[in-house]
């Protein structure tokens, strides 16, 4: 008896420690990225789900334009895939570059780049200073409600 309750009481413990958690709400219809005042909103249609406080790349100013500017990307995007063994905890793919990224690249010669990512971060949070190569970074606990409510094709728009 003592055995079946530890093991019950394990089972539970590690439970509450899993990375993915459930989400039952309102789809997420977009995402808006409002980089110049480092927010993240969910959509449901025009209801605001959820707002997040950001960190982005290390230059942020500006569309991403080659491989290893350290800017996060500006336009109309959409989520292409997600990465539950993220070095960054949790991690869903935003679908840059687009034709138009990879064309400006191919005319000025250089690689646009790619693997931008909404994700967790593997440091403190403190939403003081840019860090990723291009992405957006939001607290570990945060992306795990992000991996939950967004689906693959969801919308993102990323604005100055």
């Amino acid at each position: 008896m003592r055995v079946l309750l530890l093991a019950l009481l394990t089972v539970v413990a590690l439970s509450g420690c899993s990375r993915f958690i459930e989400y039952n709400g309102p789809e997420v219809t977009r995402i808006e990225v409002f980089k110049n005042e480092r927010i993240m909103m969910l959509f449901h249609n025009d209801e605001v789900l959820e707002t997040y406080e950001i960190e982005l790349g290390f230059a942020p100013e500006g569309h991403k334009f080659e491989y290893g500017d350290g800017r996060t990307p500006e336009g109309e995007y959409f989520i292409d895939r997600r990465n539950p063994n993220s070095d960054f905890y949790l991690s869903i793919g935003i679908s840059y570059p687009n034709e138009e990224d990879i064309a400006r690249a191919r005319e000025a010669g250089v690689n646009p780049g790619g693997d931008i990512f909404i994700h967790g971060t593997p440091r403190p949070f403190r939403n003081i200073d840019d860090w990723t190569v291009g992405c957006i970074a939001v607290t570990n606990r945060e992306m795990r409600q992000i991996y939950a409510m967004v689906g693959n094709g969801t919308r993102i728009i990323i604005h100055p």
